[in-house]
């Protein structure tokens, strides 16, 4: 909470600085002014491939090293995601033109690489790894100029369509030929800033591109100055890169400059924007269409069929004939009856408060622009923090509710919150970190981060949720409108489609098809390496899941209670988390369709992380239609009189 509270505190600082006219940036993300010549530090952030998941760092392959190798000190979101950023020798200066310039330049001798070194790289080209850069934070990335033919036209002119993929590729395969980017130009773009007459005029970086080009080592003239020539036209072959012996090659690069009307403000949106926004109107209006339609179905039950009831049971004639008509009023001594393992239920339900109170705040927070992608690791950091003290509100929920359940043991129950989930979740993590651990990957989480997170899970999370599950327990329990009889009503025979298996079928399908659009952009994002940061849509989305969810679980609970079914606690809680069945299912068709993955630790690893996100989104999405089918039900019951 303190952290959400930092957050806010610098939203209204942005404000108040606003409505003043002066100029204020998202905190962390201020713009760094150039002058003519200085110095513009490319940085190296990591290696990614979408085909094996696992990131490396930089310097993991023989790239040219400079004098001294600096890393950037990571925060928690960078590290969790595998950034290891350092300094390279590139030396790029503000507006400065360089032809050909010569890395790793000894004595004008080419760079040898070892057997075991080209047998490497052969195998991270093979495998599709991009090299990520940056500069002024900015990301690199490679123009993709595609043509398509003109339809409405008569001469059929093909029209230009540039796109933009993040980093750049290490390399390429022809004919079971291995080659590899060994040339980079760089193109930057600047905006000049208005300045006064008699002051220096300044820059900003407002785009970082890159064209690689594999040269091979005869066909780049070389002199003692470490400066290069480059072959003209396409008379020069490729670097080819033999991984049964050793290799020679040159490392260059080049520099130019381009000016932009691009504002410093705007500098994201090439990368921002590469997603069609018209998908994601699409998905709006989807999921609005299926809101109302739940509405509808709510509107008619509670209307025509509640309400009805509800009249002829409060009648004071004729009780009997109305009590055969419908079902759910017979239920009314047993439908509070405690469920079968309370404390586990209780947890559970406190974890998903948890959850939901850390996703509704970081997606508010990060729809204000306050988690930009220019934050490196913010929103895993903000969320992670998020969690851990939303504790105390997960265990204060838990807590009312065990006690409300005729729960004693609130100590045993505190402690089951604040370790059930977090602790399946630490499990899993462990064993595919040991896996990553094994292949030296940058994304395995190192030792100390991970004790660190160990203190934090039980310095803070745990102590939170115990002090929220003490004042839960204490405070009253929920007041429930109808006493529970003391002998268990029996419950008839059910039909098929009242199964607990068909059940989350039905009520999964609809929740899921309000989110299913956006679900496709995030899985892009987080396992093809690209950028989301449409979190207007995002909480857009999530507060008509919310309501979905609520509306489908007071249809699912009404309809068991109309059958005299009165086991409503732990059947309501796995029917509303359908959608998360539904969830599974699209993971795997992205994984067949969408991925080429193909070993055993990127797939393990990809169907760990999708375990961690199903049984997330199963909680959030159980927890939302519990109790808002928990209100429903003692709504209803308090409506008529019970004698």
């Amino acid at each position: 909470m303190a952290a959400a509270m930092i957050w806010w505190l610098r939203f209204l600082l942005l404000l108040c600085l606003t409505c003043k006219g002066s100029t204020f940036y998202v905190p962390g993300v201020a713009p760094i002014n150039f002058h003519q010549n200085d110095p513009v530090e490319i940085k190296a952030v990591k290696l990614t491939s979408s085909r094996t998941q696992l990131p490396y760092e930089y310097y993991s392959l023989p790239f040219c090293q400079p004098n001294k190798i600096t890393y950037k000190a990571e925060n928690l979101g960078e590290v969790l995601r595998g950034d290891r950023i350092v300094n390279t020798p590139f030396q790029v200066l503000m507006n400065s033109e360089k032809k050909c310039e010569v890395l790793c330049n000894q004595s004008n001798k080419p760079v040898t690489l070892t057997v075991e070194q080209s047998r490497l790289v052969a195998e991270r080209i093979t495998e599709e790894y991009y090299v990520h850069l940056i500069a002024d934070n900015l990301p690199v990335a490679t123009r993709l100029e595609l043509y398509s033919s003109n339809r409405d036209s008569d001469d059929k002119k093909k029209e230009k369509d540039v796109q933009f993929e993040h980093g750049y590729r290490l390399g390429f395969t022809d004919v079971n030929k291995i080659y590899l980017h060994n040339h980079l130009s760089f193109i930057l773009y600047y905006h000049r800033e208005d300045m006064e007459e008699d002051q220096e005029h300044t820059y900003r970086v407002v785009r970082f591109e890159v064209i690689p080009q594999s040269i091979r080592l005869e066909d780049l003239k070389t002199d003692e100055k470490s400066s290069c020539t480059l072959p003209e036209g396409a008379n020069s072959l490729p670097q080819e890169i033999d991984p049964t012996k050793e290799n020679q090659l040159y490392f260059t690069y080049s520099v130019h400059w381009e000016e932009s009307d691009i504002k410093w403000a705007s500098r994201w949106d090439t990368y921002l924007t590469m997603s069609d926004v018209q998908i994601h109107w699409f998905s709006i209006i989807n999921s609005v269409v299926v809101v109302f339609f739940l509405s509808g179905i709510l509107s008619m039950i509670i209307i025509r069929t509640l309400r009805k009831d509800i009249a002829n049971y409060n009648k004071e004639d004729d009780i009997e004939d109305t009590m055969e008509e419908s079902g759910w009023k017979l239920v009314h001594g047993d439908v509070f009856r405690p469920p079968q393992y309370p404390m586990i239920l209780s947890s559970l339900l406190g974890s998903g408060i948890q959850l939901f109170c850390m996703i509704l705040i970081v997606i508010f927070v990060a729809m204000l622009g306050m988690l930009s992608p220019s934050s490196r690791g913010a929103l895993m950091t903000t969320a992670c923090f998020l969690f851990m003290f939303m504790g105390v509100f997960g265990g204060f929920s838990a807590g009312r509710l065990y006690r409300t359940l005729k729960g004693h043991r609130w100590k045993k129950g505190a402690f089951c919150t604040a370790t059930l989930y977090p602790g399946v979740v630490f499990g899993i993590c462990f064993v595919l970190n040991c896996f990553i651990w094994g292949k030296h990957s940058s994304g395995a989480v190192p030792f100390p981060t991970m004790v660190a997170l160990l203190c934090m899970w039980f310095g803070i999370s745990l102590p939170l949720v115990y002090l929220g599950y003490y004042f839960g327990f204490r405070k009253q329990p929920y007041d429930n409108p109808v006493r529970t009889n003391q002998i268990p009503r029996q419950i008839p025979e059910q039909r098929w489609y009242m199964n607990r298996f068909v059940g989350i079928l039905m009520a999964g399908i609809l929740p899921f098809g309000a989110m299913f659009i956006e679900l496709f952009f995030i899985f892009s994002a987080i396992w093809e390496n690209q950028f989301y940061y449409l979190f207007g849509f995002l909480f857009l989305v999530f507060i008509i899941l919310v309501v979905s969810c609520s509306q489908i679980s007071i249809v699912m609970v009404y309809f068991q209670l109309c059958a005299e079914d009165y086991r409503w606690w732990w059947r309501n809680f796995l029917v509303s988390g359908g959608s998360a069945f539904y969830v599974l299912v699209y993971a795997i068709f992205y994984f067949v369709n969408k991925l080429d993955i193909v070993e055993f630790i990127p797939s393990l690893l990809y169907f760990g992380y999708t375990t961690l996100m199903v049984l997330s989104f199963w909680l959030l999405t159980g927890t939302i239609g519990f109790y808002a089918a928990y209100m429903f039900v003692r709504k209803i019951y308090a409506a008529v009189k019970i004698d």
